[in-house]
């Protein structure tokens, strides 16, 4: 016996709502176990491969590749085998004369099969089976007569998946942080009403939430000036792309950060030569074999050592609590051009690492990413950015803070030029660095006292030993 089980989509990502299916590792008429591939999907963090939950059959694809589906949507059936109930042999016997059944007593529990919990995604265990109440026997009961014994029913739980529906406490929908401020003021999420897109909980309608009410009336709140943009119309040879997954997180976070965080941005031109022949012998280094080296790489450890000198930079505003959070730790993000848009992993705890150790996490974090593999772990936690916008010809910039962050550093590209050196011009390697800061945090001093360590280190490797 045969019955059919529908896959829908879970969330890949606390607070996700949605994803978009990739490709599909499986076609109908295949066979697949539980936990083999079936779907490559991806999300606003990553891509991300979900596992079967059945053994069975492919039924039917409910979606097709390049849809956009909604955590909870049904997305592939299967059909799954059944084993069919074995019969149970009765020995023959004369049928005796049909004889009253006794009745029971006026407060006898009525006879119902036992429920037994079942996880999500997962049948009841091969071991239970239906249990009936224990009832106990009327006094003065008449012996009853012998009963046939009927073969038993196999009975199936039905596997249970929590999908948002009317009239159901469904789950609300909310990113992390925002969960997490929600419990640290005592806001019951489901209480607050949402006013993001696609109906999920904003920051700002947790902090109304919390807000004690004012004995005077409290005036209307005036919505947003929220800028139209204009439709677009078509024109012959136009080609439009969806904006989806990675971009349009993106898009969101940027505009948000643009929004939220008042921008300054200082920048300095550098005499980098020291720094090039530092790694031209950093390629030669038995401990690198195998690894790229690029002027990225003491970039990178300059970053870290002026933010354990200047913490304020690697730094979070907590609006909500009304506190600067000074992070212990160098979660140091990368930005990486990727076919899908823009990503920002991070190396957790970058200050820890040896220089070749950095070297290899530089690699290893890029690489992912350009692949599409990178865990959603190391797409979050970031603490300060440095975006190589040199790799592409640009001198420099004026970058966007990653939302959450306190700096972000643009490295532009590193080129001959003719600057004064020992009181004559001469051709140099020289670059320029540009910080964007958040001034709630970092002030103008802060931020060109912190720029200008990053710069001291590049000039002249050898001051990393004083510090």
């Amino acid at each position: 016996m045969e019955r059919t089980e529908v896959f829908r989509l879970p969330d890949a990502g606390e607070g996700l709502t949605e994803a978009d299916i990739v490709s599909w590792r499986v076609a109908p008429g295949d066979t697949v176990a539980v936990n083999d591939p079936i779907v490559e999907i991806e999300t606003a963090k990553s891509l991300v491969e979900l596992p079967c939950p059945f053994a069975g059959t492919v039924r039917e694809l409910l979606v097709p590749e390049g849809a956009t589906v909604a955590v909870g949507e049904p997305i592939i059936a299967v059909s799954v085998r059944v084993p069919d109930a074995p019969d149970v042999a009765v020995p023959d016997a004369p049928a005796p004369a049909p004889a009253p059944a006794p009745a029971p007593a006026p407060d006898a529990p009525a006879l119902r099969p036992e429920r037994t919990a079942v996880l999500v995604g997962y049948g009841p265990r091969a071991s239970a089976a239906p249990r009936r109440r224990r009832v106990s026997a009327p006094a003065a009961v008449a012996p009853a007569a012998p009963v046939a014994v009927a073969a038993p029913v196999a009975v199936v739980a039905p596997v249970a998946v929590a999908v948002p529906a009317d009239g159901v406490d469904a789950r609300p929908l909310a990113k992390p942080p925002v969960r997490r401020l929600a419990r640290d003021l005592g806001v019951d999420l489901r209480l607050v009403p949402p006013t993001g897109p696609h109906g999920v909980v904003t920051r700002s309608d947790v902090e109304r939430a919390a807000q004690p009410a004012r004995a005077e009336p409290a005036k209307p709140a005036e919505p947003a000036a929220t800028p139209v943009e204009p439709a677009v119309p078509a024109a012959p040879g136009d080609t439009r792309v969806p904006v989806r997954g990675v971009r349009r997180a993106t898009a969101a976070a940027m505009v948000a950060s643009a929004f939220t965080a008042p921008h300054a941005t200082t920048w300095v031109q550098v005499d980098v030569t020291r720094t090039v022949k530092l790694v031209d012998r950093l390629r030669q280094d038995r401990d690198l074999s195998g690894v790229k080296v690029s002027p990225l790489l003491p970039l990178a450890r300059a970053v870290v050592l002026a933010l354990r000198r200047h913490p304020g930079v690697n730094a979070s505003w907590d609006g909500a609590a009304g506190e600067i959070v000074l992070h212990g730790a160098v979660n140091l993000g990368i930005a990486v051009a990727t076919p899908r848009g823009l990503l920002v992993p991070n190396i957790k705890d970058a200050a820890r690492l040896a220089l070749p150790d950095l070297a290899r996490a530089l690699a290893d974090l890029t690489a992912t990413a350009r692949d599409g593999r990178t865990p959603p772990a190391d797409l979050t936690g970031g603490t300060f950015t440095i975006t190589n916008v040199g790799v592409l010809g640009v001198d420099g910039g004026t970058p966007i803070l990653n939302p959450g962050e306190a700096g972000i550093l643009a490295f532009g590209r590193v080129a001959r030029m003719p600057w004064v050196h020992k009181g004559r011009v001469r051709p140099r390697w020289v670059t320029t660095l540009a910080l964007s800061f958040d001034h709630r945090l970092v002030d103008g001093d802060l931020g060109g006292r912190f720029l200008a360590d990053v710069a001291a280190v590049l000039n002249d490797p050898a001051t990393a030993l004083l510090w």
